[in-house]
């Protein structure tokens, strides 16, 4: 029987969640123990297959099995000990967070590429809740099929960037956002990298899509990041062993230090940077073949940033990274910069997000594509624009997304401009030949959803790329220039045709005014509400 991920992970969530409201524990403390006892789950599943398929092809010849055996498989060697099953079975008057602490030494002196990677601060949870959060992890079912672990590992760590609020939305880039990233620049092969890389999302998106196309990621891509975090370091090394995964990830300030040798190496790059950053001291970036188009004069770092980008990138190598909209227009050198950089035919595609996508911003953002292979084709004097603020889920009042039929259907007009095939992913044409979208988690199709996509067939009824108002226009460079070479894709799109609305406007706002005169009497009485309790308060001190 098929499992039901969306109730395994909200029921693995709900239990641990309810374990931290009731520990002294602040979010960020207790949130890393248990990613990390995901992961020790996930290690212990990987084990127990390598065992019995190691057992199965040995002979009475052969020597014993060891820890190098394992390493060969990529798969994390464990003590009998510092299995998941013998910390299940310790009686709960042993000192269980030092046993896992033990656990976690041994597995790092064990496995050399986990060393200082894995937490070791369970004796700062109490017993009753380490008892609790082994027994939930150990109900994760052994028959499971997929990256299950790898998805509730990243499940996991969005809902404590939510909970950690703005640190949360320093390490941990809403998935949607990323997807959409790796849709359009399609890391198909070759060196992938992240210099703000967080905790990996970028990376697993990366080789969930070469999965997607029946690739082996190990066989396809190597993963390069770096992190001015430690522990966040630590976040991204288990998120990527927890997919099964490895890469060169380095603690550095992206900034000054470029550990990797950037410059010209890489085929693609990803990354959601720290916007609008300050007090970057210019005069250590001097010289730095990292910016070719000179720097910034304004106390920010964008364009320090775009250039970082661009410059690791080989002559065929795209690009994609999240930044703040007010570097679309920005003006005086950074504008110079812009020029250059459009001037080079490097920028490929610009797409506008709405606002409360991200955790710690309710902003806007845009989303730049830079492609140096563009040069010498039929789009190198032309770049896409695309207006996708209206094109959304509400997941809660504070919080949008994209579904998976949103990211198909804007990463497929990407696909009709460059004159490659439709991929559709998830989704799948139904007999009447309209196209549906199907959810990963449920397998059915969705419904519509708060700023709902229009009928592909309609929009693009010959299958071929032309513009759209409100959603979509190709612009020449000419047409840049003369927009002050701004990227903004307003500027551009522009505003969709609307068809004459078939309702009374006296009985409308006559609705409206009663609906606002409700409002107004439920806010009179929140502040009544607010000021006897206020009132309360003051009288106890």
């Amino acid at each position: 029987m098929p499992i039901d991920y969306s109730e395994l992970r909200n029921r693995l969530w709900s239990a641990a969640d309810e374990l931290r409201a009731n520990s002294r524990l602040r979010s960020h403390e207790y949130s890393v123990p248990v990613l990390g006892l995901i992961f020790l789950r996930y290690a212990d599943y990987k084990f127990g297959q390598a065992q019995a398929k190691l057992e199965g092809t040995q002979t009475s010849r052969r020597r014993s099995i060891g820890p190098r055996d394992y390493v060969a498989q990529g798969v994390v060697y464990l003590r009998p000990e510092a299995r998941f099953g013998a910390l299940v079975e310790l009686p709960e008057g042993e000192n269980i967070g030092a046993r896992i602490n033990q656990a976690m030494k041994d597995i790092e002196e064990d496995n050399p590429r986990l060393k200082g990677v894995l937490p070791k601060t369970y004796n700062r949870l109490e017993n009753p809740t380490l008892v609790t959060l082994l027994k939930n992890f150990n109900s994760i079912p052994m028959d499971i099929e997929g990256d299950i672990f790898g998805k509730i590992y990243e499940y996991f760590l969005g809902q404590f960037a939510k909970a950690e609020g703005q640190r949360g939305g320093e390490f941990f880039t809403p998935t949607s956002i990323v997807k959409l990233i790796v849709e359009v620049i399609e890391p198909y092969h070759g060196r992938i990298y992240d210099p703000a890389c967080g905790s990996g999302g970028m990376f697993v998106q990366s080789a969930e899509f070469v999965t997607r196309h029946q690739r082996s990621p190990h066989a396809e891509i190597s993963i390069f990041g770096q992190e001015k975090t430690a522990a966040t370091v630590r976040l991204n090394q288990m998120n990527l062993a927890v997919h099964g995964l490895e890469g060169d990830i380095r603690q550095a300030n992206t900034y000054y230090e470029d550990l990797h040798t950037s410059p010209g190496r890489f085929d693609f790059v990803m990354a959601n940077p720290p916007f609008n950053v300050n007090n970057v001291d210019k005069e250590r970036l001097k010289d730095d073949p990292r910016f070719p188009f000179g720097l910034p004069r304004p106390d920010n770092a964008n364009y320090v940033w775009i250039q970082i980008f661009y410059s690791a990138l080989n002559e065929g190598g795209r690009a994609g990274f999240v930044m703040a909209n007010s570097a679309s227009d920005a003006r005086q050198s950074e504008l110079e910069i812009r020029k250059k950089l459009i001037q080079d035919k490097a920028v490929d595609v610009m797409i506008a997000v709405g606002s409360n996508f991200f955790l710690t911003v309710t902003l806007p953002c845009t989303l730049w594509f830079l492609d140096r292979g563009k040069k010498g084709t039929t789009r190198e004097d032309t770049v896409l624009f695309i207006d996708a603020r209206h094109i959304y889920r509400q997941v809660d009042r504070a919080l949008r997304d994209f579904t998976e039929a949103h990211i198909a259907f804007i990463a497929n007009i990407v696909r009709l401009y460059r004159g490659d095939p439709l991929d559709w992913g998830v989704a799948s044409a139904t007999d009447d030949g309209q196209l549906s979208f199907l959810s990963p988690d449920s397998g059915e199709p969705e419904e519509g959803q708060n700023g709902s996509i229009p009928d592909w067939n309609e929009t693009f009824p010959d299958g071929i790329y032309r513009d759209i108002p409100g959603l979509c226009k190709v612009a020449t460079l000419d047409e840049i220039e003369a927009q002050g070479w701004s990227l903004n894709p307003g500027r551009y799109v522009g505003v969709a045709d609307r068809a004459e609305e078939d309702f009374d406007f006296a009985e409308r706002l006559t609705e409206l005014n009663e609906e606002l005169a409700v409002l107004n009497a439920e806010a009179r009485e929140l502040e009544e509400r607010i000021a006897e309790n206020m009132a309360c308060v003051l009288e106890a001190l």
